[in-house]
């Protein structure tokens, strides 16, 4: 037999095992697949790998670990797909784009020649001797905490301390218990910031009953605030503790050599704990084997709703349920919240419905692999049955990995997350339904990584067309297509200068109201290759 032959027969045997080990791990897990979503998977898996070949991972290859053998090794073969199944064309759902239409939104978006520039200047040096020891108490969920650690390690450089591997925050509403090591690569945070700061794991032991300043540092603080009112404190202790950590440090106008030491800590030293690592890189593996494939942050999670009082397409019962914990959450401050004010006003995440109509409208058809970067789904099954009907190869951690990989990390949020957080960085497409930190942080990571296709949905535009659809004014087709595709053509992630304040914004308000660093780290850490050096100063107003 040639040798090319068998290569290939390699490979189809390859994705046949890989097809029946994803099915075998639904059933394993007790989830539901219709039989049509099913071959579909099947049909679009092994035509599509047959015709454009095994598809690349950006990580370290992995090895599949134990594919399932029992349960009457099941054989899917291609034939057993109806020919109408395997087709993305006779698949798409009426408002969809043409062929044309569904490349372009899978091309990524120009990066107009930047590139990451985040080496300090020739005038940085390497760090002195320290004034003492900064403690770091985190707060929030896993993207709150990795902004509040890059921003720690920054006003440690200008405080000149030594900080200790920060605390994670185990009293949010995950009561996450891990600590920094399950979740980040201790060992090369430090050693990749040892030019910068001087961190240590401990306190050392004489110190660690001695007296503290405890502070909670001022939101959106400039270099001056760090060394006019905290810097003196050395004076009197030897351990600073910062009882939170979360936008402690301004957006915009600090030294560039500040803003690119943020840009090494939170996109390159902050990197995933080993065990993390090989899973995320795996699932992303797995989720290619399907093609490219849109990773979708469906935020339509208890706590979010609960926090946004946002209750559109709820029941009675949900409504009331998302209310009493608004109410039991002591540091949640708004208590009573409009829920049609707050979605007419584009303040509530797209729920499941909504986004299948979305994705359609855009021309992604019905074939198109779609991973859920999620935790659980408010409601289960009946809130996202309408979005799976038009994606049926609708994929997530628990399907793509056994419940024996997942075991190690299933008990907490924050790792649970980080799985997430990886696949989502490695897809083709990068969609969320609500722009919170971990859409901020992702989006923020793709654009430092070349500003790969993400597509932000404008949801104060989008409720008021879907509303028109529910109310008979609007159908589903050509006409909403072309509105919402006009929508979002200048919001596919392409290169922008970070944007400044609110226009008539005051006090506190104007600084929430920028966007955050890391959603965007252009001036300060994207480059053009002819501008090595860039004016942290600028942001678009």
């Amino acid at each position: 037999m040639p040798l090319r032959r068998k290569v290939r027969g390699a490979a189809a045997a390859g994705r046949r095992a890989a097809v029946r080990w994803w099915l075998l791990s639904l059933a394993a897990t007790g989830a539901t697949v219709t039989a049509t979503a099913a071959l579909l998977a099947v049909a679009l898996h092994v035509s599509s790998s047959a015709a454009s070949g095994p598809a690349s991972s950006s990580g370290v290859p992995y090895r599949l670990s134990k594919q399932p053998r029992e349960a009457g090794e099941l054989r899917w073969e291609q034939e057993f797909a109806p020919p109408q199944l395997a087709s993305p064309q006779s698949r798409k759902l009426d408002g969809a784009a043409d062929d044309a239409g569904e490349k372009r939104w899978w091309l990524p978006a120009p990066s107009r020649g930047f590139t990451p520039c985040v080496a300090p200047s020739p005038a940085y040096k390497s760090p002195g001797p320290s004034r003492g020891y900064l403690l770091v108490l985190t707060n929030g969920g896993l993207n709150q905490m990795r902004a509040g650690i890059s921003d720690m390690v920054a006003v440690a450089r200008m405080l000149k301390a030594t900080l200790i591997i920060p605390e994670l925050d185990k009293k949010s509403f995950w009561h996450d218990k891990s600590n920094f090591s399950d979740v980040f690569d201790e060992e090369y945070f430090i050693h990749s910031l040892a030019n910068d700061v001087k961190v240590e794991k401990k306190l050392p032991k004489d110190l660690v009953k001695a007296p503290k300043f405890v502070r909670y540092f001022k939101s959106w603080s400039g270099i001056d605030y760090y060394h006019d009112e905290i810097y003196p404190l050395w004076e009197h202790r030897q351990v600073i503790r910062a009882a939170k950590s979360d936008s402690r440090l301004a957006n915009n106008y600090l030294p560039p050599d500040i803003q690119k030491l943020r840009c090494r800590a939170f996109f390159q030293a902050l990197r995933f704990a080993p065990p993390i690592e090989a899973l995320g890189n795996l699932l992303v593996e797995r989720m290619r084997s399907f093609g490219p494939y849109i990773a979708l942050h469906l935020r339509y999670e208890k706590d979010m709703l609960a926090f946004s009082g946002c209750t559109h397409g709820l029941s009675q019962t949900e409504s009331e349920e998302l209310a009493m914990i608004r109410e039991n959450t002591s540091y949640w401050k708004v208590k009573d919240i409009d829920p049609l004010d707050q979605r007419s006003h584009g303040y509530c995440p797209l729920t499941p419905k909504e986004v299948g109509m979305f994705l359609s409208a855009l021309g992604y058809p019905s074939s198109t692999p779609v991973y859920i970067a999620a935790g659980e789904i408010y409601g289960g099954e009946s809130h996202v049955v309408d979005l799976l009907s038009r994606f049926p190869i609708m994929m997530n951690k628990e399907k793509l990995a056994s419940a024996e990989e997942l075991r190690p990390f299933r008990q907490y949020a924050s790792q649970m997350a980080a799985l997430d957080y990886i696949v989502s960085v490695e897809s083709d497409v990068f969609i969320p339904s609500y722009s919170g930190n971990m859409a901020r942080a992702v989006g923020g990571h793709r654009r430092f990584l070349g500003h790969r296709k993400t597509i932000i949905p404008d949801r104060k535009a989008l409720v008021r067309l879907f509303d028109k659809v529910d109310g008979g004014l609007l159908n589903e087709g050509e006409r909403l297509s072309r509105r919402i595709i006009d929508i979002h053509r200048k919001r596919q992630g392409s290169p922008r200068k970070r944007k400044g304040p609110v226009s008539g914004t005051k006090g506190s308000d104007r600084f929430r109201s920028e966007e955050a660093f890391y959603e965007n780290p252009l001036p300060d850490c994207l480059c053009l290759p002819e501008s090595p050096a860039s004016d942290a100063s600028v942001v678009s107003i």
